[in-house]
């Protein structure tokens, strides 16, 4: 009895004395462990900028139980030799050994299956392959399974030219001399205005799109290989809207992003459903009010819309991009974007969702989501 009463004297010493040892104690915490505390809410709207990421709590947060991944520990991967790769022998160039020109079934015998199918603004599929993201290669078929297209943004490339993916604008430009400035189709003409971000050449029937990195002394990073003749069949500059369209340049620019995140050997990132939708409701959201920003026209950010649609996360970011073609040129050009390459290259992301819709031009608009839980 006397130990209870004892015992009870010390909770209500404590209880009284709080006032006074509180504060010290608290200030004697480190910091770190403070900001813990903050809410996700005050806490995303402590952010410098809305489209770049929230950093913060990665550096602060080490526990394994944290859900956040250290930075300075990256998951061991299985290595994936690259295929040993040869002269073109029909083509200028070819891409993991395949050339335009070639049958499906050459590609299933050197390749397997593929990992993905999906629409592209040619009414064709692409399709994917890749071992974990390793030799990543997307290829396009007409109807007869003859490859009508071809990219990559590994290094997979093959030419009879002299220069590789490790060579710059400049050594291209001096072997190929200046790029397309004008395509000619049938029922319009189209401008290049890459501002020094790519190349469009013609060579051997093909378009050949060569995609440079601004942030690595404008050095190779991209191929992309059109047969002449798909290309020649768009008459509208925007490929008319749909759900297979859509869905597609989601699809690619997912993969494009993992594609990319393994050059740098980075974790590949996890699609999130519901954050995709979230997404999808902002470029949907800026395709109808004839806008585009990170902040929407009730004010909101990225972080308040993922919060509004429960998606909890220790930190995030948004990339968004506006008017490309497609997603190879959507993803390339964030990539020479700062700020967004620093969400695409992020070390401590490990989901990503993305939503894509069309305005009454059938422009797209992308949104990527990135996050952690």
């Amino acid at each position: 009895m006397k130990r209870f009463f004892y015992l009870l004297l010390i909770v209500l010493f404590v209880f009284w004395t709080e006032p006074l040892w509180q504060k010290p104690i608290r200030n004697a915490i480190p910091e770190s462990v403070n900001e813990m505390f903050v809410s996700v809410k005050e806490f995303a709207h402590h952010m410098v900028d809305n489209h770049f990421y929230i950093d913060q709590v990665r550096d602060q947060i080490s526990s394994p139980n944290s859900g956040i991944l250290d930075p300075g520990k990256k998951p061991e991967q299985k290595p994936v030799e690259k295929p040993e790769l040869t002269l073109p022998s029909e083509q200028a160039f070819s891409l993991g050994n395949i050339e335009l020109g070639d049958t499906k079934d050459k590609v299933d015998e050197l390749y397997g299956e593929a990992m993905r199918e999906s629409r592209n603004e040619y009414g064709l599929d692409w399709f994917t392959y890749h071992e974990n993201y390793h030799n990543f290669m997307m290829v396009a078929y007409d109807d007869e399974e003859i490859v009508r297209g071809l990219f990559t943004n590994q290094d997979l490339l093959s030419t009879q030219y002299p220069f590789s993916m490790a060579d710059t604008k400049e050594a291209v430009n001096d072997t190929l001399g200046e790029p397309e400035e004008l395509i000619d189709y049938e029922r319009f003409i189209y401008q290049v205005n890459s501002q020094g971000e790519y190349d469009i050449y013609q060579i051997d029937g093909s378009y050949v799109t060569l995609f440079y990195d601004i942030h690595e002394d404008d050095r190779l990073t991209a191929v992309l290989l059109i047969d002449a003749d798909l290309e020649s069949t768009k008459d509208v500059l925007y490929t008319p809207s749909s759900q297979a369209l859509r869905k597609g340049f989601e699809y690619q620019l997912f993969d494009l992003t993992n594609a990319t995140r393994i050059n740098y050997d980075l974790p590949i990132l996890e699609w999130d459903e519901a954050v995709s939708e979230t997404a999808r409701k902002h470029s949907t959201d800026m395709a109808e009010n004839q806008y585009f920003g990170h902040t929407n026209l009730q004010n909101q950010t990225f972080s308040d819309r993922m919060l509004a649609d429960q998606i909890s996360f220790t930190q995030a970011g948004e990339n968004l991009a506006y008017g490309q073609f497609n997603s190879i040129f959507a993803h390339l050009g964030l990539m020479n974007s700062a700020g967004h390459r620093g969400n695409i290259l992020h070390d401590g992301f490990t989901k990503l969702g993305i939503g894509v819709d069309f305005n009454e031009s059938n422009q797209p608009f992308y949104t990527e989501n990135f996050f952690t839980n």
